[in-house]
C-alpha cells in the first residue's frame, strides 16, 4: 500500500487520543513524570535499616570493655593475694635485730628506753607491727612528748621522737626532777650533754593531779616572764621558787653574800623584785643577818619575817646530790632549810626621819631596827623586823610623844589570815 504523501505528521496521528488506551502503571515514563510533579519541599522518606544482629555495636563494645575490666580485677586480686601471702611468710620482711630500727630526735632519752618498748617486734614480720599502739606506748615515756612510727619494706622501722622541753627543776621529797610547762615530771638525765640553769620549784607533790601542777606551772611561767621582761634576766639569780601558796610566791635568791627568801605575793613580781635588788646591799649593812624579806606590803618592807621559812625538805642522798649538780641545780637549792622562829620581842620601827631623840635610835643588831643610816633617805620604804607580817609597822605613823605604832594597810596580795 502506497504511503500517503505528506510533509508532516500531525499530532493526532502520532498520539491518537483514545479513551480506551490502557495505561501501564509500571511505565517508567509515568513514574518520572510523577516524580517531577512532586513538591521539592516534601521530606524524603527515611530508610529503614535491616537489623542483622540482636546486639547493637555500642552495646557489644560496652560488654567487651566490662569483660576486660573484670578480667583485670581478677588478675589483680590474684596478684595481690599472692604478694600478701609471700610478704606474710617470707623471711625477707622479718625484723632481724635492733639495727633494723632507726630512731631520730633523741637527745636526753636513751635509745635503750625506746628499744625496750619496741623489743617485742624484733623477729616479727614488719607488716604485723601495730604502729598506732607502739606510738601510744612510746608517748608514755615521761620525756617523750610525741612519737611517730613508720614501716619501710622490706624489714625496717623508723621512729621519730619529739622530746619534752624542761623549763625548771622540781624538788619532791628527797628527789629532784625536771618539769615542763604543763607540769609533767621527768627523771634527771643520767648521761646528758646539756646542763640546765633553772631554779628549783617547791610546793609540788606526786599525789596531786596533773591539772594542779599545770596551774602551778602557769604561775611559775608568769613569774619568770615578768622578771625577764626588761631584758635584765633576773630569773638567773633565783635558785628556788616556792609555789605552795599561790597568793604568796616566794623566791630564794642565789646571792654570793647569802641566799635571801623574798616574798613576792601574787602580782607585781617585777616591781617588787626590783625593790629587793635596789636595797639589798643597804639591808645587809643595817642587819647582821639577812635571811628573808617580805615585799607584799605597800610602802613598807618586813625584814626577816621567817628566817629561811621554807618548809623543811627531806635530806637528799649523796648520789641524788651529785646527779642534781651535774644537771645544773644550784647549790643553794640543795640545802634543806628548816623553818626557824624569829625573836619573840615586839618589832620596833625603823626611824626614817621623825625628829626623835638619838637615844631612841636602835643599834645595828639582828632583830632590832636601824635609825641613823635610814634618816638620810626619806624615799626608802619603811623597814621593820619581826616574825609575822602583822607586826610590821610604819615609823612615819609613830608620834614623837607616843610609844605606840599604827599598822599600815597591807597590799591586796597578802593572805587574809596574815593581815
Amino acid at each position: 500500500m502506497a504511503r500517503k504523501a505528506s510533509s508532516t505528521i500531525s499530532q493526532e496521528e502520532l498520539y491518537p487520543h483514545s479513551d480506551h488506551v490502557r495505561v501501564d502503571p509500571d511505565d517508567a515514563r509515568l513514574v518520572d513524570l510523577d516524580v517531577e510533579e512532586e513538591s521539592p519541599f516534601l521530606r524524603a522518606q527515611k530508610r529503614v535499616s535491616v537489623r542483622r544482629n540482636s546486639l547493637s555495636r555500642r552495646t557489644a563494645a560496652y560488654f567487651g570493655w566490662g569483660l576486660l575490666a573484670t578480667l583485670i580485677v581478677f588478675l589483680g586480686s590474684v596478684t595481690v593475694a599472692a604478694a600478701y601471702h609471700y610478704g606474710e611468710h617470707s623471711w625477707r620482711f622479718r625484723i632481724e635485730s635492733s639495727d633494723d630500727i632507726e630512731i631520730t630526735g633523741l637527745e636526753d632519752v636513751p635509745r635503750s628506753q625506746i628499744i625496750e618498748v619496741m623489743g617485742g617486734d624484733i623477729g616479727r614480720n614488719v607488716f604485723y607491727v601495730p604502729l598506732a599502739l607502739r606510738e601510744k606506748q612510746l608517748e608514755q615515756i615521761p620525756r617523750v612528748e610525741s612519737a611517730s612510727v613508720m614501716r619501710f619494706v622490706p624489714n625496717r622501722l623508723k621512729i621519730v621522737i619529739k622530746e619534752r622541753t624542761p623549763v625548771a627543776f622540781a624538788r619532791i621529797g628527797s628527789k629532784i626532777f625536771l618539769i615542763d610547762s604543763t607540769g609533767v615530771l621527768m627523771e634527771l638525765p643520767t648521761a646528758s650533754k646539756n646542763r640546765f640553769s633553772f631554779p628549783v620549784i617547791l610546793g609540788m607533790s606526786l599525789a596531786e593531779p596533773q591539772s594542779m601542777r599545770t596551774l602551778r606551772m602557769k604561775t611559775y611561767s608568769q613569774v619568770i616572764t615578768d622578771l625577764d621582761s626588761t631584758g635584765a634576766h633576773y630569773s638567773k639569780d633565783l635558785s628556788e621558787v616556792d609555789l605552795s601558796d599561790p597568793d604568796d610566791v616566794k623566791v630564794l635568791t642565789d646571792d654570793s653574800a647569802g641566799p635571801v627568801l623574798v616574798h613576792l605575793g601574787a602580782a607585781d613580781f617585777l616591781d617588787r623584785f626590783k625593790i629587793y635588788i635596789t636595797h639589798v646591799q643597804e639591808w645587809r649593812r643595817q642587819f647582821a643577818r639577812l635571811d628573808s624579806v617580805d615585799l607584799r606590803y605597800e610602802h613598807q618592807i618586813v625584814v626577816n619575817p621567817d628566817l629561811q621559812g621554807t618548809a623543811k625538805q627531806p635530806a637528799m642522798s649523796a648520789s641524788a646530790v651529785r646527779a642534781a649538780m651535774a644537771a645544773g641545780v644550784k647549790p643553794a637549792a640543795l640545802i634543806s632549810h628548816e623553818a626557824k622562829k624569829a625573836p619573840t620581842s615586839v618589832a620596833s620601827a625603823k626611824i626614817a626621819k621623825t625628829g626623835l631623840p638619838k637615844s631612841r635610835a636602835a643599834k645595828h643588831r639582828h632583830g632590832k631596827s636601824v635609825g641613823k643610816q635610814a634618816a638620810h633617805n626619806t624615799s626608802t620604804p619603811t623597814v621593820t623586823t619581826g616574825q609575822k607580817p602583822a607586826t610590821a609597822v610604819s615609823a612615819l605613823s609613830v608620834p614623837a610623844s607616843s610609844g605606840t605604832a599604827k599598822l599600815n594597810k597591807p597590799s591586796p596580795g597578802i593572805p587574809k589570815g596574815q593581815q
